[in-house]
């Protein structure tokens, strides 16, 4: 070839070699560009029993109360009981003065030996008439006075002796004490306070506390669709029928002693439109005290089949509606709005919306959406659920 001719061509050559080369790294480029698959962490759900319950507010309250009160009218002498301590039924807790019932019961008693004498004499009397009266030696109207007086008598003394048993009691209602056992609180009268029947303000009041209540309300709307499921077979009683209850106390924990629904109400409130339902704790420590603001987890029955997803695997639209990504077969995400149930602990319950094998997301929410091609996290792997017992 003359050297003419390779001259030429030598700039040719070189600009397609350049060409080649740009052309090269565009590719390269554009595959570096091209985001990684994203990963997904994922749970495959299960059919399987499922505990429905209800968390309600309310408040503890004592099942016995009593207030202590002065039953005769007198000056108090003494407090006996140590106040914020526990008491047993017949404790003596205050001491009137005893005197004027002393008093009046020394009377009572002389008052019956009086009548007692005037029957004994009444007796005879009319013992004697009535042989005189046969032999004709005293009138038929002599022998009837006579008799008249005994019965007279007679019955003096067993108002005599009705008085003395009033006195007696009355002396013994000196002596206060405890109507019921439990914790009493502080006096609410000092010494040398007069009390008395009609006294408005009590001398102290007593709460058992072991066991202690929890009186919470539901709406009629929840229990009557709870009602309506259990009779369709929907749902099953929990347990042997008895509705077991979890307190949350005010710090958000969990009170360690179980308790049992006891009942409810059988009136509904016309204000709120709300029933009342009573649960029983275990109270051994004193722990709980009346009063007090709780919220108890009652378990009303048992979903026999049921599906349930981690509260983090839930999507609301800008309506509020729930939905989920579910991951299919080909590993593609799709958006499924799911219907929602109870919560339970960390996790709804779900009603309508989903089937058991499907695969919902329950990590990695933020970086996929509809028709994204998605890993499943091979070091995760796909989760089942744990069975749920809404504790």
């Amino acid at each position: 070839m003359p050297i003419i001719l390779i001259h030429r061509l030598r700039p040719v050559a070189l600009v397609a070699l350049l060409a080649l080369s740009v052309a090269g790294c565009n590719d390269t480029e554009e595959q570096d560009a091209k985001p990684p698959v994203p990963q997904v962490r994922v749970e495959t759900l299960q059919l399987q029993p499922l505990a429905i319950s209800t968390e309600l507010s309310g408040r503890l309250l004592a099942p016995r109360t009593a207030e202590v009160r002065a039953r005769v009218a007198g000056v108090v002498l003494k407090r006996v009981y140590r106040e914020g301590s526990d008491v047993k039924q017949g404790d003596v807790l205050f001491l009137i003065d005893p005197a004027p019932f002393k008093a009046d019961h020394d009377s009572a008693r002389a008052t019956l030996a009086k009548a007692q004498a005037n029957l004994y004499q009444a007796r005879l009397q009319e013992q004697r008439y009535r042989e005189l009266v046969d032999d004709k030696a005293v009138s038929r109207q002599e022998y009837d006075n006579a008799r008249a007086a005994f019965l007279q008598a007679d019955a003096e003394v067993a108002a005599a002796k009705a008085a003395l048993e009033r006195a007696r009691l009355n002396l013994g209602y000196a002596t206060v004490t405890a109507p019921i056992s439990g914790r009493i609180g502080r006096a609410l009268v000092t010494e040398g306070a007069l009390v008395g029947q009609n006294e408005t303000t009590p001398l102290a009041t007593i709460q058992q506390l072991d066991p202690i209540h929890a009186d919470v309300t539901q709406s009629t709307r929840e229990l009557n669709t709870l009602r309506r499921a259990l009779r369709a077979g929907e749902l099953q009683q929990a347990g042997n029928g008895e509705a077991s209850a979890t307190l949350i106390q005010d710090d958000g924990s969990a009170y360690p002693l179980p308790g049992k629904l006891l009942f409810s109400d059988i009136s509904v409130d016309p204000s709120t439109n709300q029933i009342t339902l009573r649960s029983e704790f275990p109270n051994p420590d004193l722990d709980l005290l009346p009063g007090s603001y709780v919220r108890v987890r009652l378990e009303q029955a048992v979903q026999p089949k049921g599906i349930s997803v981690p509260q983090r695997a839930i999507l609301r639209d800008s309506a509020g509606v729930p939905k989920v990504l579910v991951v299919d077969a080909q590993a593609r995400i799709s958006e499924r709005q799911v219907v929602l149930g109870n919560a339970q602990s960390d996790r709804w319950i779900v009603s309508e919306g989903l089937a058991a094998g499907e695969r919902v997301v329950i990590e990695g929410l933020q970086h996929v959406k509809a028709g994204d091609q998605v890993q499943v996290d091979t070091a995760q792997g796909s989760q089942p659920i744990a069975q749920h017992n809404g504790q």
